[in-house]
């Protein structure tokens, strides 16, 4: 059936088929009687108080015309499920099961009514008194029923399974559901395509369109014939879309170089589609995306339509009405021409939306991203608003759960934000999915879950089912799949990075339980070998290696701080220091795992963004108030972050890294510094934009500081430059540092450092630091900071920590990161200048208790060893 028809028959049968019978209203008001769990999820299924059995022999019943495709379904899934023989006949046989294809008479003694009322694609399918009947209100309707079937059916290898009686009135909500292949970046095999028309089909999906990016007879070489080889796989695809009932569509993208007054253009493009259907090909798309539409490929052009989007959107309407109506119409059995206009990511009323309105064929059907590219939220009001602006019949093209603009990320997480009620707004819903093919079926399998019923569906609960489904019914794998897709699963549309896992954190910070949580990280951990070894298709562990890799070393790295914590808090210090020196080659590890990317790049990979890497540093902040000590300087930003450039960067002292920002500054927007407890401050340098981006810097902002995070003083103002230092008054205290926008801009925001002079213990003494290091680092509050000797000490050199004034001492804890531990007498000075022994530190962890002495400096007078000092603590 023809899109056209497809959208007539919906508007016409809708409301019908949305009432359901009398007889299956009052058993749907039995909730006791349970249904099988099938997939997208039916409008309507009832139990019955009956059972069929499968008998060693079926008869199958079917008119010569049934359809071939939905015959093979039933015929392995009867097989599947214990039959040994299939029968074709006219007539059932006593003492075996029947299945009649196609017969709406045979529903009666099931009570059930017919399929002609529904939509197209819809179907009835009811077991029960001995026979199993199947009734498509076409085909695909027919074909979608024995999917419907073959997940009904149990697995067996012998006959004598009892299926329980069941009838399913079933539709879907759109027209067309299905995917478009249309990212950039590393592009699917043949094989992962052809896998992938395998799930459409069984997921009732409808549509593919073929639009890879790295396809270059699809966009530089457009013009050019395709070699042999390459239409033979195109023909290839076409014919396993057509046995699944799924329309491949071919789509051509001439926007980069097309002169659209040209006539020999056009008829090389009218030329490229006669070749495509002479290979069986019958939908065809232009998208024009992604294109300047405000200069010309050719000069003709502008001499003809003048200069601005008003004359881009006639020009192409131009070449798409002559493509309709010369290909197109001139080809019975051809679907509605698609496109994809240059503006496809807003609803904005311009002039070049008003020019292809108005003058753009009437059956061209517009694809349309929603409200941006990659739209949060998708609403009835915003596919109206689409409608009427384009005047046209509205495709989304939905970018979710395409990565190709964050490849170091997979994104399993559900396809949500997309109101009910709006796939009747459409022509249908086509979503981009990843660079990873295998990967991307847990959330294509709720995109289908979606666009088959919206009324009905629940992301979380189509989620759920996805991972229940991906690990084939097996239990561990299910657990082990969970656990790595919810470290995988924030997005545009689902704002929340690890649900599960940050919960688990959350409680385990509120009550202390650390077995539960204990628990929950080593299951993370033994996740990825659990789906290495179990998992059904490898096809996913292939695609997700650097990800599973990186899974397991972060969950090593979390579980080690959480045992941080819990020593810390135990008392025993030592282990507690030995589990934190395990810490930075466990993050190392983690952050190590890559993913190569198109033309070999290699993309660092991440997992858990946000709240693994959260919890360690929570771990340690914990660890830093149980040794009395603030800790490291955190940055901080409230815009959000664009691929790797995290806001750490702005505070690593290297000029060449940088944080970069996911958007621009809105006015209130902030990047700055948490010093982690309230401290004197000097001066304040903020360094922005980056040579290859120089204009990326907040234009208009002012520095301002505060203690408590709520109250705000201004350090200054500032105006047009990347460049900002302010020096704080004298007596100056405060705990935050940030740079706030004042007022909107259009450029993104880098910022390479964000530096904070404060005052702390005075280090003198020696030997010198190695290079990269500073004497300030082992009195710096931060243990992960450390002054690393330059060469080994000299007879009687020292180390001396100015504590600034005389105060009591009750501990001296000096902290030595590794093994190599350098041995040294502490000594206190007391107020009158003498100095006296308090001890002699041999260990990487070593507290000296030395009563309630007052002193106004420690110094560590070395004995052996190349010292090392992560932190002298003087409580």
């Amino acid at each position: 059936m023809t899109l056209r028809l497809r959208i007539a028959a919906f508007v016409a049968t809708f409301a019908l088929a949305c009432t359901p019978s009398v007889g299956e209203a009052a058993i749907q008001d039995h909730p006791e009687r349970r249904t099988p769990a099938i997939t997208p999820t039916p409008q309507s299924a009832r139990p019955l108080d009956d059972r069929v059995t499968i008998t060693s022999t079926v008869t199958l019943i079917a008119d010569e015309d049934a359809d071939r495709r939905a015959l093979d379904v039933i015929e392995r899934a009867l097989r599947d499920a214990g039959a040994r023989q299939i029968v074709r006949a006219d007539r059932a046989v006593d003492d075996r099961l029947t299945v009649h294809v196609g017969s709406a008479e045979a529903l009666g003694a099931l009570g059930a009514q017919g399929p002609d009322e529904l939509p197209a694609e819809g179907y009835v399918l009811g077991i029960g008194r001995d026979r199993i009947v199947l009734a498509g209100k076409d085909d695909p309707g027919t074909y979608y029923a024995a999917q419907t079937l073959r997940q009904v059916l149990p697995h067996r290898d012998r006959p004598g399974a009892h299926v329980a009686g069941l009838v399913v009135r079933d539709w879907p909500a759109a027209p067309l559901r299905g995917v478009i292949e249309g990212f950039y970046g590393t592009p699917w095999s043949h094989e992962a395509r052809l896998d992938q028309l395998d799930f459409y089909g069984e997921h009732k999906m409808n549509i593919y369109v073929y639009s890879p990016k790295d396809d270059p007879y699809l966009r530089d070489k457009w013009r050019e014939p395709y070699p042999a080889p390459a239409l033979a796989r195109i023909e290839e695809l076409a014919d396993a879309a057509e046995q699944r009932h799924v329309d491949f569509t071919y789509a051509l993208s001439p926007g980069l170089s097309v002169c659209y007054s040209s006539e020999a253009d056009t008829r090389a493009l009218i030329d490229k589609f006669r070749t495509i259907w002479d290979i069986g090909v019958r939908t065809f798309a232009v998208p024009l995306d992604d294109i300047s539409y405000t200069r010309w490929n050719c000069p003709e052009d502008q001499a003809r339509w003048g200069t601005g989007g008003g004359a881009a959107g006639a020009a192409q309407a131009h070449l798409l009405n002559r493509v309709n109506r010369e290909f197109i119409a001139a080809h019975p059995g051809a679907e509605p021409l698609q496109m994809v206009p240059t503006e496809y990511y807003n609803v904005t009323a311009t002039a070049y939306k008003k020019a292809l309105a108005e003058q753009l064929d009437a059956d061209v059907v517009v694809e349309w991203t929603g409200i941006g590219v990659i739209a949060p939220t998708m609403t009835v009001a915003q596919a109206r608003a689409a409608r009427s602006v384009f005047g046209h019949e509205i495709l989304t093209w939905d970018n979710y759960p395409v990565n190709d603009y964050v490849t170091h990320r997979l994104l399993l997480g559900p396809f949500s934000g997309r109101e009910k009620g709006l796939p009747a707004e459409l022509a249908g819903i086509t979503a981009n999915p990843m660079i990873q093919p295998y990967a991307s079926k847990i959330a294509l399998f709720t995109v289908a879950d979606y666009t088959w019923n919206d009324r009905a569906y629940d992301p979380r609960t189509s989620w759920l089912a996805a991972l229940r489904w991906y690990a084939g019914g097996d239990g561990r794998t299910e657990r082990a799949l969970r656990a790595f897709a919810d470290v995988n699963y924030s997005s545009r549309l689902n704002v929340q990075q690890a649900p599960e896992l940050a919960a688990e954190f959350e409680r385990f910070w509120q009550d202390g339980d650390a077995d539960a949580l204990l628990a929950t990280l080593e299951e993370l951990r033994a996740a990825p070998s659990v789906l290495r070894d179990r998992l059904p298709e490898q096809g996913f562990v292939d695609d997700a290696g650097p990800w599973l890799g990186a899974t397991t070393a972060w969950a090593e790295a979390a579980g080690t701080a959480l045992r941080l914590v819990e020593s810390a808090r135990d008392g025993d210090a030592a282990e507690a220091w030995e589990l934190r020196g395990r810490l930075p080659g466990l993050l190392a590890t983690a952050q190590s795992f890559v993913y190569t990317g198109l033309g070999g790049a290699k993309v660092p990979v991440v997992v858990g963004e946000g709240v693994l890497d959260t919890f360690v540093e929570d771990a340690r902040a914990e660890h830093d108030r149980i040794l009395g000590v603030p800790g490291g300087i955190r940055a901080t930003s409230s815009i959000g972050t664009y691929r790797d450039n995290v806001p750490a960067r702005m505070i690593d002292d290297d000029d060449t890294t940088f944080y970069w920002s996911s958007r621009a500054p809105r006015a209130g927007d902030h990047v700055g510094v948490d010093l982690r407890q309230e401290r004197p401050v000097g001066t304040v340098t903020l360094a922005m934009g980056k040579p290859t981006s120089p204009n990326d810097y907040v234009r208009q902002g002012v520095l301002e500081y505060s203690s408590d995070g709520t109250n705000w003083q201004q350090l200054t103002a500032f105006s047009g430059t990347p460049n900002v230092t302010a020096t704080a008054p004298e007596g100056t205290r405060a705990r935050y540092v940030r740079a706030r926008a004042t007022a909107g801009q259009s450029n993104w925001l880098v910022v390479r450092e964000f530096a904070v002079a404060t005052d702390s213990a005075s280090v003198t003494g020696g030997p010198p630091p190695a290079a990269g290091s500073t004497l300030r680092a082992a009195a710096d509050g931060d243990p992960d900071t450390a002054y690393r000797a330059g060469r080994a000490p000299e007879a009687g050199e020292a180390l001396t920590v100015d504590l600034g004034a005389p105060r009591a001492v009750r501990t001296v804890k000096v902290l030595q990161p590794g093994d190599a531990v350098a041995r040294a007498v502490v000594e206190l000075r007391s107020p009158d200048g003498s100095w006296r022994r308090a001890g002699e530190i041999r260990r990487p962890y070593s507290q000296l208790n030395t009563g309630n002495s007052t002193a106004d400096a420690v110094r560590l007078v070395w004995r052996s060893g190349t010292p090392q000092i992560a932190e002298v603590v003087v409580r």
